[in-house]
């Protein structure tokens, strides 16, 4: 029977638009991209294998023609959509309104070539049904601007990450890859933490005092800073430079108040009156956020859910594709009038009619280019269904939550209030003239700021935040009820987030919004980039590759050319330049530019032991960072002069800032590797040493030079109550010892022994396991008390809950209580959603919620732990599968016979 084919991205998608569209309709998904260039050798078409651009996949010398493959594991799936066109009277590509989908609406079209049926391109910017029916009735032609825009940039992408990710190999490391934006995006991580290297700490010092205007005044006690000295501002934190010292602009202009002279003029001040010398109030108002686009949703769920860019897209992407949103990725602003008055609907009814402004706000996009016509993103629909009514849970409730409030909140009346700033004067008894200052905000009508608040990073404070100062006025005396003192330290520049990046990418007009969520995992998941909490750490590898970039390929790593190009495929999108002249001057280079080709044909000897070599200390301490194959490692001079004798392994997670030459030398006097010689063993004769390994350390026995390949010797990793600095000789033999033969059962004949495993202590009876309490009785425990945990019936399934070791407050995530317990695995922490274990510095006595938070961030970064399928239920779903194969074999056949 004839149908309507029409053909979505994803299987999730094509479920839900098929319950729309019903009979008469057929909606299938292609289930991604259907075909790419190629990425193997294999894949590579044989007519091309041998050409000098073959590699590339991208014919170079004529035109930069793509050569596009169906990946093998694609083909199949190819044949079953042909299959289906073959029934087809009208085809529909629905894939999404962008580059890529309007891309792979392209490569759809071209791969199964349907012949004399119409071919319509079908778009829509939320699935609910008004909206998919909307657009099957009102169907476009395939937009090939946009097409060549995203060829473009598929074909930037093959030549740079091709032409540059060989260089990278044999001058760095085997295995490292190059990207146009993602080597770029690296780039902002190494210079930031090259910021921080450079940081020099400075000191200043202040005056905090608390002031008291009085029994007259309700709120007569209120805290204020000291501001001046004899008219001179006191330095604060932004008065110094990276090095340490007064910004020229600030020297002459601010006093510099050490300890002794802050101390000093504290005591000046003991017995000094006080007036108020000025009163300032200015309105204070502030205006709703614009609704979410790609990226602003990426750092508010950051910053609040403590979300990754790529968990954020993942979300987004189910709610959008179950119809709770519209299109999540969107450089826009603006609201559809429907979804402007399904908001003004809602405040009207959740906040009232004070809440809600006289017309309806609008919102112009801020982003340069602004791709594509969408929507902001918003609640799916013209009237918008509340969290509570969708029914949602976990991560997507509170990513919906968060768009809702933001979508809701936009079109609300503004937060209305007054800032009040109070100089506070005084003189002291050496002379000076003292100027306190002391600021306060009131809001009186909270508008938007009822609905929604956006958040933070670091110290800044929220815009709903209230102080409240006492209704001083000019020449009204105060007392002082203290006035001590303020030491403080300059803090380096705060590493990027996740959000942060986004960012700066953003302000920077690097890349696309779409694609920042791909460009951080891939640089994560390539060991450039790693996590400390949520701050973006750059390894010394990143480093490495950053200066050969730097210094052999300055242009296509530089800060401005990778937003250049970003203008350039825009022009290419909307028709105004042209792909080849484009991808040829990139290539090949033009009067005014070096092409990428030359670069990489002339690019003359790299000397990649410089490349990999960074001084800790200066050049003159004589120790060298190196990044080596296995990673990075310190290199300095030995006792006997040697200057590259001694060798020390850096920890993973050691900053690059945090490498001083004092850590170094830390690292030098206690290497990994290294072993402390304990002595011999009593029974083998063998030498013991200790070692610190990449598990922990551990202690060893030294098997002889002429020992067999297939002896192993006898390790065994200290307990968590021993330590390196204290291990004796006894302690080795003990832990060697392991696993130790308790005793035998008198009934069963069995033997038990006590071990240590991976989920604790534990004895072993044949196949019957019984956990310990303690490492401390693998050495002690007896026949005698072993039968006794024996005799005891086994406990099946869980036992019940152990109370909480220690309870921190609630997580600013999730919002849930976060306690301290104890597991299989050792302490951990937990908001009953996530469990992070505690690591090794850490104690159940010391641990803080802050550093909980932080812990379970990075746990939360890693998403739900995946459940491995039992066996069993693999072999039950395998004979169900053939069962089926069987019985639709002898269908058909019965089907060939009747024929």
């Amino acid at each position: 029977m004839a149908h309507k084919l029409v053909i979505v991205e994803s299987p999730a998608k094509a479920r839900t638009i098929g319950g729309y569209l019903g009979q008469g309709y057929v909606v299938e998904s292609s289930i991604g991209h259907i075909r790419d260039l190629p990425q193997s050798a294999a894949e590579t078409p044989a007519k091309i294998k041998d050409k000098p651009w073959g590699r590339l996949g991208v014919d170079v010398d004529n035109g930069f023609e793509p050569y596009y493959v169906v990946p093998r594991d694609k083909k199949a799936h190819i044949s079953k959509l042909k299959t289906l066109l073959k029934d087809a009277d009208e085809l529909f590509l629905a894939t999404d309104e962008d580059r890529e989908g309007e891309a792979i609406a392209w490569h759809l079209l071209d791969e199964l070539k349907p012949k004399n049926i119409p071919v319509k391109r079908m778009v829509f910017h939320e699935i609910t049904k008004p909206a998919i029916l909307a657009a099957a009735d009102n169907p476009r032609d395939l937009d090939m601007d946009l097409v060549e825009a995203q060829e473009a940039r598929r074909i930037l992408d093959r030549l740079y990450g091709y032409e540059v990710s060989p260089v990278l190999w044999k001058k760095v490391m085997s295995g490292l890859s190059a990207g146009r934006v993602q080597s770029v995006a690296t780039r902002l991580v190494v210079d930031k933490e090259r910021e921080r290297m450079a940081f020099r700490m400075a000191s200043y010092w202040d005056l905090e005092g608390t002031f008291d205007a009085g029994s007259a005044h309700d709120q007569r006690m209120f805290p204020a800073k000291l501001h001046s000295i004899d008219e001179a501002r006191v330095a604060r934190g932004s008065d110094f430079g990276p090095d340490g010292l007064l910004k020229p602009a600030s020297e002459g202009k601010v006093v510099h108040l050490d300890r002794s002279r802050a101390e000093a003029l504290v005591s000046a001040l003991q017995d000094s009156t006080y007036d108020v010398r000025s009163v300032e109030s200015k309105p204070y108002r502030r205006s709703p956020y614009a609704p979410f686009r790609t990226t602003t949703l990426q750092q508010e769920a950051s910053r609040k859910l403590g979300m990754s860019a790529s968990v954020t897209m993942s979300v987004a992407q189910r709610l959008y594709e179950n119809g709770f949103i519209t299109y999540m990725r969107t450089d826009s602003t603006t609201l559809s009038d429907a979804a402007v008055g399904a908001a003004r609907s809602q405040v009207q009814e959740l906040y009232g009619a004070d809440y809600l402004p006289d017309a309806p706000r609008t919102y112009a996009s801020k982003v340069k280019n602004a791709q594509e016509a969408h929507e902001a993103i918003r609640p799916a629909g013209d009237s918008f269904r509340t969290p509570a009514e969708t029914g949602l849970t976990g991560e997507q409730f509170r990513l919906y939550e968060l768009i809702w409030m933001r979508t809701v909140a936009s079109q609300m009346k503004d937060a209305v209030g007054q800032s009040v700033t109070i100089r506070i004067g005084g003189a002291a008894a050496t002379g000076e003239d003292v100027v306190f200052s002391a600021s306060g905000r009131v809001i009186t009508f909270h508008g938007f700021l009822k609905a929604y608040v956006e958040g933070t990073e670091g110290d800044t404070q929220k815009d709903d935040a209230e102080t409240r100062l006492p209704n001083l006025s000019q020449g009204d005396p105060v007392s002082a009820a203290s006035v001590s003192a303020s030491g403080h330290e300059t803090k380096p520049p705060a590493r990027y987030t996740e959000a942060t990046l986004i960012k700066e990418l953003e302000d920077r007009e690097i890349g696309r919004p779409s694609t920042y969520a791909s460009i951080i995992g891939t640089i994560l998941n390539r060991g450039y980039v790693y996590k400390k909490g949520t701050a973006l750490v750059p390894a010394w590898l990143a480093f490495s590759v950053i200066r050969l970039l730097e210094e052999h390929f300055p242009r296509q790593v530089s800060y401005e050319f990778t937003a250049g190009m970003e203008d350039v495929l825009d022009d290419i999108a909307g028709g105004r330049k042209d792909l080849k002249t484009e991808i040829g001057e990139f290539y090949y280079g033009s009067e005014r530019v070096t092409g990428l080709k030359r670069l990489v044909d002339e690019l003359g000897e790299i000397d990649a032991r410089e490349l990999a070599t960074f001084p800790v200390g200066g050049p003159d301490s004589g120790i060298n960072l190196r990044v080596g194959r296995y990673g990075p490692y310190l290199e300095g001079p030995d006792d006997e002069g040697n200057p590259t004798g001694k060798r020390a392994n850096v920890p993973d997670d050691l900053p690059p800032d945090e490498l001083t030459l004092e850590k170094a030398k830390e690292l030098f006097a206690n290497p990994a590797g290294e072993e402390i010689d304990l002595g011999v063993h009593p029974d083998t004769g063998l030498r013991v040493v200790a070692k610190n390994g990449r598990y922990g350390p551990y202690v060893t026995e030294l098997l002889p030079e002429d020992a067999k390949k297939s002896d192993k010797p006898r390790t065994g990793s200290l307990f968590k109550s021993m330590s390196l600095d204290t291990i004796t000789l006894d302690d080795a033999v003990k832990l060697l010892s392991l696993p130790r033969v308790v005793g035998t059962d008198p009934e069963s004949g069995e033997e038990i022994t006590a071990q240590n495993g991976r989920y604790g202590p534990y004895l072993k009876k044949g196949t019957d396991s019984r956990s310990l309490t303690s490492e401390d009785q693998l050495l002690t425990i007896g026949l005698d008390e072993a039968l006794k945990i024996y005799a005891q019936p086994k406990q099946r399934g869980r036992a019940a809950a152990a109370p909480p070791l220690k309870e921190l407050g609630s997580d600013p995530v999730s919002g849930n209580p976060v306690v301290v317990k104890s597991g299989r695995f050792g302490e951990y922490v937990t908001d009953g959603e996530y469990n992070a274990t505690l690591r090794k510095d850490d104690s159940v006595e010391a641990i803080t919620l802050e550093r909980a938070a932080e812990l379970l961030a990075e746990r939360r970064e890693r998403g739900p732990a995946k459940k491995t399928a039992k066996k069993g239920a693999k072999k039950a779903a395998a004979k169900k599968t053939a069962a089926k194969k069987t019985a639709a074999k002898k269908t058909a056949k019965k089907a060939a016979k009747k024929a």
